[in-house]
């Protein structure tokens, strides 16, 4: 459909020009120098000039969207060759393109674009060709079809040992997800008045991704622009929104408890609240660009779904809860305490960051998606970009702890505090408990081992909170814990609040949804025994067809609500392309949070289940699941360069391959025929109801067009 837009508009403009020649544009040619020796690289410059109101695509563009990008191609001679690929000298802007529906990256006004050339032979002269189109703001566009130059008046003087190496130094391509389709489409779609496009003599210089230069690629004039202020307010805004994620919120009450103990006075809890905060946003800032340089997107995958990160967290956290029901006092190796004991003298700032450092680890598994984007960014942009979003994350997660941490100030320096403060340490060591199970659950999802299934997981839960209502009134009392004479207002209100949320919890037991806590519980696929099961209805249309019942990792994968589906892309594409429906593709996790809200609230709805049933093939895919797969079926990734040996490796390879995206959820509706294109734009999280079935009905109309 989009390459139908840029052919009509180029018919339209074929039209339009038998009334009247447009040239909204001008190019300019000149060399970086105008004289090099034999083995130096020059670097071809183009200057383009374009008119107000209109904008020539970057060469980082993806063709695929629509809009061409800005190629150049040299006339192909033994005399030169090409180092590296056509870059820029300044950042391009970016926006989502009604017309084209997709993200166009573009410049307005003058644009530089540089070529580096490598001179292998005396006598070179440069020829070749720019490529592309320019576009007005309204959507007509002109192809740059007299983009031919020859600079000739290049010197060339013969090296000093007047030796032609015998090798040449090519400039390793960037690592970008595979598009196979890319340079042909580029070629194709230019008119055939641009003959270079067809001529075989010429030698294309890609435009791709934007990449790292190589060492034998000299550096712009000026370095590129940095992230917009727009991304940086992204970035703020997840920071906030990651606060209120399910597996972060239930920290800042625990921040409250840990500062009771170090501040005696306002103003040091206030100072102390500061450099906490600030710890927060150097411990983000610092980890998540240092894991972005040195593993790329998909380490930020491995540390919040991997068993052993998950296993360590439940375990400091099972520590602190025992601690804090009075079971011990944790104690840390003495050369370690003695240091920490100097900084307590000083104020405690040593332990102040040890708690910001453990708060920013525990709540890892809700940011990994903002810290996993930029990692993707820094694998293919500047390092300090990831820096600056990490920071501005950081800033905005901190916000609220500081905040919380101003409380335990003003605790401590009001009169009457007795007793109620070890209630209250009491009572985190059960939220703590509860919590812990949280973190064990991801593994136990992702690796199969089948010990927390959504039964067990809400008895415990039940029973803990039941215990953690009775401690508060008096009945179950930890060793620390004063005698209970009578029970407070305070104490009954609260105990009102506990005892309704395990008897709210009951119901879970027989397959209730309890969709406020989708995002905390176990995937109601876990569950053995489930008297909600949504099952098939009637309505479902009989050329839907019956999966086949040998679909791969059908015995250990489920969708929600009695859905059938698809958990292998190829599997799922074929089957699709048999019936003849769209495909919905759902880059899913078994420890992603947000999915498990998106299939409690979103999905279970009537207007979504049935749009699911009958309009589209399921295919989830699990990015991080562990199952090794055979050796046969092993591959080198063309984004990373790595091996990708299991099901979530090579699901997650897949989705930032084809959709620079590496988060969770991810919904993508494609034409099983149209290589796995989105038919429209791809959403990830939208708890809205109303949009999302507004986006599944927009899908099915593109597809049957």
């Amino acid at each position: 459909m989009k390459k139908l837009v840029v052919l009509s508009l180029w018919i339209w403009t074929a039209v339009a020009a038998q009334a009247q020649v447009v040239k909204p544009y001008s190019l300019k040619f000149s060399l970086s120098k105008n004289e090099v020796k034999v083995g130096e690289t020059v670097d071809i410059l183009v200057e383009a000039d374009v008119n107000e109101g209109w904008h020539i695509f970057s060469p980082d563009q993806d063709p695929d969207v629509g809009p061409l990008p800005t190629i150049l191609k040299l006339k192909k001679n033994d005399a030169y060759e090409a180092v590296g690929k056509l870059r820029t000298t300044s950042k391009p802007k970016e926006k989502m393109d009604e017309i084209f529906d997709g993200k166009v990256r573009f410049f307005e006004g003058k644009a530089t674009f540089r070529q580096s050339v490598k001179i292998l032979k005396e006598g070179a002269k440069l020829e070749g060709n720019i490529g592309g189109q320019v576009c007005q703001d309204d959507g007509l566009c002109i192809p740059i079809n007299d983009g031919d130059f020859n600079l000739s008046k290049l010197k060339v003087i013969a090296a000093a040992n007047t030796a032609v190496p015998t090798e040449t130094v090519t400039a390793t391509p960037a690592t970008t997800p595979p598009t196979t389709a890319s340079a042909q489409d580029t070629t194709t779609a230019v008119p055939a008045t641009t003959a270079v496009a067809t001529d075989t003599n010429t030698t294309t210089v890609e435009s791709a991704a934007p990449a790292v230069a190589p060492t034998s690629e000299p550096a712009p004039d000026k370095p590129a622009k940095g992230v917009s202020f727009g991304d940086l307010v992204l970035a703020f805004l997840a920071g906030l929104a990651a606060v209120a994620m399910p597996c972060v919120y239930p920290m800042i009450p625990m921040t409250v408890a840990m500062f009771t103990k170090r501040v005696d006075s306002r103003a040091e809890g206030i100072t102390k609240a500061l450099f906490y905060g600030l710890s927060i946003i150097l411990i983000f800032a610092f980890f998540g660009t240092l894991i972005s340089a040195l593993f790329g997107s998909g380490f930020t995958n491995f540390i919040s779904t991997h068993w052993l990160p998950n296993v360590f967290i439940f375990t400091i956290f099972v520590l602190f809860s025992l601690s804090f029901l009075g079971a011990f006092e944790l104690t840390l190796p003495s050369a370690f305490v003695n240091k920490v004991d100097a900084q307590a003298d000083k104020g405690g700032w040593g332990g102040i960051f040890f708690m910001a450092f453990a708060q920013a680890l525990v709540s890892f598994s809700c940011t990994a998606p903002i810290v996993g984007t930029a990692a993707i960014l820094a694998a293919s942009g500047s390092i300090w970009d990831s820096a600056l979003l990490n920071i501005s994350f950081g800033t905005a997660f901190a916000l609220p702890f500081v905040v919380a941490a101003f409380i335990p100030s003003f605790l401590k320096t009001m009169p009457k505090s007795g007793g109620w403060l070890n209630t209250l340490k009491v009572q985190l060591g059960f939220l703590e408990l509860a919590i812990a199970l949280k973190f064990l659950s991801v593994p136990d999802q992702t690796y199969h081992w089948g010990l927390l299934n959504r039964e067990v997981y809400l008895s415990l839960w039940i029973v803990i909170f039941t215990l953690m209502g009775l401690n508060l009134i008096g009945k179950v009392l930890m060793s620390h814990d004063s005698p209970v004479d009578r029970v407070s207002i305070p104490r009954v209100l609260f105990a009102i609040v506990i005892f309704s949320f395990a008897v709210y919890l009951v119901p879970g037991l027989f397959g209730a949804p309890l969709k406020p806590l989708s995002g905390l519980l176990p995937p109601e696929t876990s569950q053995e025994f489930n008297l909600h099961h949504n099952t098939p209805t009637s309505s479902t249309p009989a050329s839907s067809g019956i999966l086949p019942a040998d679909r791969k990792y059908v015995s250990f994968f489920k969708l929600p609500h009695g859905l059938e589906g698809f958990f292998d892309y190829q599997e799922g594409l074929a089957y699709a392309k048999q019936v003849g429906k769209p495909i919905f593709i759902d880059f899913t996790g078994h420890g992603c949070v947000n999915c498990r809200k998106m299939e409690e609230t979103v999905w279970s709805q009537p207007e979504v289940l049935k749009r699911l049933r009958e309009d589209y093939i399921i295919v989830s895919l699990y990015v991080d699941d562990k199952t090794e797969l055979p050796e046969s079926e092993h591959y080198t990734s063309k984004v990373d360069g790595k091996q990708k040996t299991t099901i979530g490796d090579q699901n997650l390879d897949f989705e930032i391959a084809k959709y620079n995206f590496n988060a969770q959820p991810l919904y993508v509706l494609i034409d099983p025929n149209n290589d796995a294109k989105p038919l429209v734009k791809a959403v990830a999280y939208e708890p809205n109801v109303e949009t999302f079935v507004k986006y599944l009905d927009e899908g099915k109309a593109k597809f049957q067009k």
